[in-house]
């Protein structure tokens, strides 16, 4: 059974940083596409970035290009999203998701993907 569990998120200042994780259990991370999304209350959720499996291909949604980075370990069979340079319009909840092989995706939008972690919180003050 997939599984994918966040951690990382926290209350931080403008400019600060944030590394955020997702331990992935039941799968092996670098055979499904994954990626970190996030939603405001009353807005649609957004993709903020992916990779696809093996790690051969990155998106990015273009309000994170430059300061957000998404790696994965496949040794602790877990993605992270180092996340830089942090502004308000960042605040938000974070979730982790994967797409099992063949599945088609979108990933400005999450459609396609199959699993999901229950998020983690990141707020960011001026």
């Amino acid at each position: 059974q997939v599984h994918l569990v966040e951690s990382g998120g926290d209350s931080v200042q403008v400019g600060g940083s944030l590394k955020l994780s997702c331990a992935a259990s039941g799968y092996a991370v670098d055979s499904y596409d994954m990626g970190w999304f996030r939603q405001v209350p009353g807005k649609e959720r957004e993709g903020v970035a992916a990779i696809s499996s093996a790690g051969g291909i990155t998106y990015y949604a273009d309000s994170v290009k430059g300061r957000f980075t998404i790696s994965q370990d496949n040794g602790e069979n877990t993605i992270y999203l180092q996340m830089n340079d942090l502004k308000p319009e960042d605040t938000a909840m974070y979730y982790c998701a994967a797409a099992s092989w063949g599945r088609t995706v979108v990933h400005a939008t999450g459609l396609g993907y199959n699993y999901w972690g229950q998020g983690t919180q990141v707020t960011v003050s001026s």
